[in-house]
């Protein structure tokens, strides 16, 4: 069985937001994730507390619950970035769904042929245009909103620093995320620049550029004589003749 290459896109797209879903809720809740360090009284199993006190890293549930006042105000930034982000996402699903199912992708046409086939579809054309505007405005917001993020998270690391876990974590966690902007941001700004319509989640961010197969056969067909065909094929099964055994 011929497997539909829509049904292949929106496999892959779902493959790949779901890794980067992941990157973006540990590099935007960054006072949860990234290591702290805690402070915990030195017992020696007695009822007696030493004075004395071990530096160990916080758990998320100690990151969660510190209410450091200035540390609850990261943790609420955090929060907002991450929802921005959640934001960015549903618009980027919800394009790429939309470019998946009414464009298409030709190798052997060049990537800004779709400007010039798309005017002649002025509801998608207008359509698109509006998605790629949502989608740049959506992400220029987030990060600037991440940019602020980070910004204070830098101070809570000064504050509560364990170790060059802390800062190799933060690190790694902030430049994962800050690719996946960079990335996206490119798509949003070339698609809006040049009136096309790129994926922001296939490899080597293909450009829609021709007008899907299926869209262009059932605008041809119409409702009607889909459901003609539809007859005609349930009419021609009933009259078959069925095989009979001579004797």
């Amino acid at each position: 069985m011929k497997i539909d290459q829509d049904i292949i896109q929106r496999v892959k797209v779902a493959g790949i937001f779901c890794l980067q879903f992941y990157k973006v809720v540990t590099g935007t809740l960054l006072s949860l994730f990234v290591p702290q360090a805690c402070y915990e009284p030195i017992s020696d199993g007695s009822d007696i507390v030493r004075s004395d006190e071990v530096v160990r890293i916080c758990t998320l549930t100690q990151n969660f619950e510190n209410n450091e006042i200035y540390h609850r105000l990261t943790l609420y930034w955090n929060s907002i970035s991450f929802l921005c982000f959640i934001y960015c996402y549903v618009l980027e699903l919800k394009r790429e769904s939309w470019a998946i199912k009414y464009l298409d992708i030709d190798n052997d046409k060049p990537d800004n042929s779709l400007k010039e086939i798309i005017i002649q579809e002025p509801v998608l054309d207008k359509k698109m245009d509006r998605l790629n505007r949502l989608y740049f405005y959506g992400l220029s917001t987030t990060s600037v909103v991440y940019a602020i993020n980070v910004l204070m998270m830098i101070n809570v690391l000064y504050q509560d620093y364990h170790s060059m876990s802390t800062i190799s974590c933060f690190i790694s966690f902030t430049l994962l995320v800050q690719m996946k902007l960079y990335n996206s941001l490119s798509v949003a700004y070339q698609s809006v620049k040049n009136d096309k319509m790129m994926s922001a989640f296939m490899s080597e961010f293909v450009s829609f550029n021709v007008l899907d197969k299926d869209y262009i056969l059932d605008k041809q067909n119409g409702p009607d004589n889909s459901n003609d065909s539809n007859d005609s094929n349930d009419s021609n099964e009933s009259i078959v003749p069925k095989p009979t055994n001579n004797p």
